[in-house]
């Protein structure tokens, strides 16, 4: 059985990833449709050894198409995704719109597949945020045998994160900063080029940033309303691939032998854990990967049953494109949708 699919958003960093997943996985489709807005009307985007034609996608018709990979802002989201679901398509979205919505179930498929079920109350699944993906991978199987108490992670996120404008703004201040010319700051509150910014998304009443709010709810909708999280998230100047620093608080005890037997048998895990320099994933390694990379696994013996660890993974593919395909594929594989063209 093979189904209609449309990738909204599909010439932005993560639309092109999408297509690029759906023909690299042999995705059953008998069509792909590459939307975007009406600037790109024409523009030719990759899909495999194929190129398509972009298609405004204001103007296009949801009915016969099954499934909708949306990568198009939160705002655009809220308006155009119950539309779509209405029209029988089913809306798999990347954007914050939808996360938070308890009759939209927000799945990791590696984590939690089976409430992707209660997609059929609004026809609509949501993706989660890209550095909430990665962490709840490789937080799944550790609390599934030892119980986790309480989360702190650090995140290292890079540019790409921010959307091509982000990437295009390092490479333009690093060019400038070299060359001795004016740097511009744009996207970015401050500089990024050779510097950190401890900043996310805007900032909340209580201190936090939104992107750090978005990690704590998440987690708990995703894997486990108990756990306690609390994150500190900076934009730094890599341009693909999220790092973070964990720390986590289990209810049993645990060693660093046993993490690393269990996360080297979960799905979508690597562990490349060796005490010796370059033992170890970077964002430069993981960047064009599948996998959750997990390295320098240790014992925290300042906590009662606590571990560190360090998680690096594509921000583009796993936090984003990978999931959302991966999302299609369980759609498909557990039988909860049929193709409206073989009907």
């Amino acid at each position: 059985m093979s189904f209609k699919i449309a990738v909204a958003g599909a010439t932005g960093n993560v639309g092109r990833e999408v297509l690029s997943i759906l023909a690299e996985r042999a995705f059953p489709a008998s069509e792909v449709i590459a939307l975007a807005s009406q600037r790109s009307l024409g523009q030719e985007v990759s899909f495999g050894e194929k190129i398509l034609k972009v298609k405004a996608f204001d103007h296009y018709d949801f009915k016969g198409t099954d499934i909708c990979i949306m990568s198009t802002g939160g705002d655009h989201s809220k308006i155009w995704a119950p539309k779509i679901a209405a029209a029988g398509c089913v809306v798999i979205d990347n954007s914050s719109a939808w996360r938070y919505d308890m009759d939209v179930p927000l799945i990791v498929p590696e984590v939690n597949a089976d409430a992707i079920k209660g997609f059929t109350k609004k026809n609509i699944i949501a993706n989660p945020n890209c550095s909430t993906a990665q962490l709840v991978v490789a937080l799944k199987p550790l609390h599934d045998h030892f119980g986790i108490k309480r989360v702190v992670v650090s995140t290292y996120q890079s540019v790409s994160g921010a959307g091509k404008e982000g990437m295009d703004e390092l490479f333009d201040q690093t060019r400038a900063i070299f060359s001795a010319t004016d740097l511009k700051t744009k996207k970015f509150p401050k500089r990024i080029a050779f510097n950190l910014i401890p900043q996310i998304d805007v900032f909340m009443e209580d201190g936090y940033t939104k992107e750090e709010w978005k990690m704590m709810v998440e987690t708990k909708k995703i894997l486990d309303p108990k756990i306690r999280l609390t994150a500190t998230c900076v934009r730094v100047p890599v341009f693909i691939s999220h790092s973070e620093s964990v720390n986590v608080e289990f209810e049993k005890p645990v060693t660093a032998e046993d993490a690393r037997k269990i996360l080297r048998s979960a799905p979508g895990i690597l562990v490349i854990d060796k005490h010796e320099p370059g033992g170890y994933i970077t964002p430069h390694e993981a960047a064009g990967e599948d996998a959750t990379y997990i390295s320098r696994i240790r014992e925290d013996a300042t906590v009662e049953n606590g571990l560190s660890f360090w998680c690096v993974s594509d921000n583009l593919r796993k936090g984003a494109a990978l999931n959302a395909v991966q999302i299609a594929e369980v759609l498909i594989n557990r039988g909860l949708l049929k193709s409206q063209i073989a009907a």
